[in-house]
């Protein structure tokens, strides 16, 4: 088919373009929106993921109704939770999977973004920038044990493939244990590392070397171990989640970390310890590493880690491991990631999150949550399986996927918004900012009572 088009026409259609995009920046320019713009950034917005984005997300979000002709759809955020542009609110207890750890729009990380906008957005790539170089020292110094070179990237799943290239430059080894239920991004190096074979199978074969054991079982680790010894394919490193977030909020047994330490220690391996979930503040601690009192070779940040502001990651690396880049410091490098505005949002999380003791906050109301929604899920057994979680990391598991997805559908529809879609909901996420009030965990805590009573089991 051709493309060639006239002129004209080429005149036409980048006019229409510019009249569009005025109107959308129009529209972003303004605090509310009234009731026909409303309608129109709706139609736009479904009509956008079925015919541009991907139609599949009309499908399988609880925002959209089954004929996906009305759909919730976002448009501004505060504190622990958002607006659709309806004006409607919602308490986010499903938090972009952990994004929002200082809140929604954190006004010190915004204005620490907003401040480095000012003077300059993204580095020349060539200078040395200072933003980099402290946050890396403020990783050091927050970090368990003796971590201390950092290497910045964009998302969680580039924080893995960084850990696992590195991993393999530190002792040209390529044997790599990973567990079941574990989830470590979607990229081709990281989703080697990851279980779930749903997502595994269209993109087999993947990166070689990757064996799976259960999670939790540590004579299955020791085993492998020994095999990959015996044949000569020994373990560069064990990668974990301290807490399985996507395979469910499934806690380790007691000393199972300690033990995985142990067994990489005896073999010369690394330990890298995923913490894109779990870290800055999630669990209780500032990372997970420090509930179990072990400290990993590798670990990789994200999600949280730029505030819910600005997209960004990192790895943090012992010396010893790190230095496989010194001599090549290109060997692994991202356009953007460590860039100014990244580094500034960090930069600031990390000092609310130490000024306002949200780690600490994050583990009492935790507790508090969590003892509430078991009593709430008194006297139906037959469809909650199994509550459990650490800090503001809390999994609901129910007996069937439809029931999950029934219950988030009722909370969404009632103003709390929780992980659950129409293929994933056997167990539930609850993952709210680390500044939610009490007042709020009530209201989601009656709500899941209300809605856990009128779906059948």
């Amino acid at each position: 088919m051709s493309i060639d088009l006239s002129r004209e026409t080429k005149t036409e259609q980048n006019q229409q373009v510019s009249e569009y995009i005025n109107k959308v920046l129009s529209l972003i320019e303004k605090e509310e929106v009234n009731k026909e713009e409303a309608a129109w950034i709706t139609k736009e917005t479904v009509d956008g993921f079925r015919e541009h984005v991907n139609p599949g997300f009309l499908t399988y979000r609880k925002s959209v109704t089954k004929d996906g002709q009305f759909a919730a759809v976002e448009w501004s955020d505060n504190g622990a939770c958002f607006k659709d542009v309806n004006g409607k609110e919602y308490i986010d207890c499903l938090g972009g999977f952990g994004i929002y750890n200082v809140g929604h729009r954190n006004p010190k990380v915004v204005k620490a973004v907003t401040d480095q906008l000012k003077r300059q957005a993204l580095h020349s790539q060539d200078l040395l920038d200072p933003l980099r170089a402290m946050l890396a020292k403020i990783l050091a110094d927050i970090t368990p044990g003796d971590l201390k070179y950092a290497f910045f990237t964009n998302s969680g799943t580039e924080s893995v493939e960084a850990a696992l290239k590195l991993a393999k430059m530190y002792s040209e080894r390529t044997t790599f244990i990973s567990t079941t239920r574990a989830f470590h991004g979607k990229s081709l190096g990281s989703l080697s590392g990851t279980a779930k074979g749903m997502f595994r199978k269209p993109f087999l074969p993947l990166i070689p070397g990757f064996r799976h054991v259960p999670f939790g079982d540590i004579d299955m680790i020791r085993k492998t171990f020994e095999v990959c010894a015996s044949v000569g394919e020994d373990v560069a490193a064990v990668i974990l989640e301290p807490i399985q977030g996507e395979g469910g909020i499934i806690l380790p047994p007691e000393n199972y970390l300690k033990q995985v330490r142990e067994l990489c220690d005896q073999y010369g391996s690394l330990l890298i310890f995923d913490e894109v979930q779990t870290g800055m503040g999630r669990t209780g601690k500032m990372f997970a590493a420090e509930l179990y009192d072990v400290v990993p070779d590798i670990i990789c940040l994200a999600k949280a880690f730029g505030g819910g502001v600005m997209p960004a990651g990192a790895i943090v690396a012992r010396e010893e491991v790190f230095k496989s880049w010194f001599p090549n410091p290109f060997m692994h490098t991202t356009t953007f990631g460590g860039n100014p505005l990244a580094c500034a949002a960090a930069i600031a999380t990390i000092g609310v999150l130490i000024e306002e003791n949200l780690p600490e906050r994050a583990l009492v109301v935790g507790e508090y949550f969590l003892k509430e929604l078991k009593e709430a899920a008194k006297g139906h057994e037959d469809k909650v399986l199994e509550i459990r979680g650490q800090g503001l990391m809390i999994g609901i598991e129910f007996h069937k996927d439809e029931i999950g997805y029934e219950v988030s559908k009722g909370m969404f529809d009632r103003g709390i918004l929780v992980a659950g879609t129409l293929i994933n909901s056997k167990t539930i996420r609850i993952e709210p900012a680390l500044t939610i009030g009490y007042e709020e965990v009530d209201m989601v805590i009656s709500t899941f009572k209300e809605v856990l009573s009128l779906v059948k089991a």
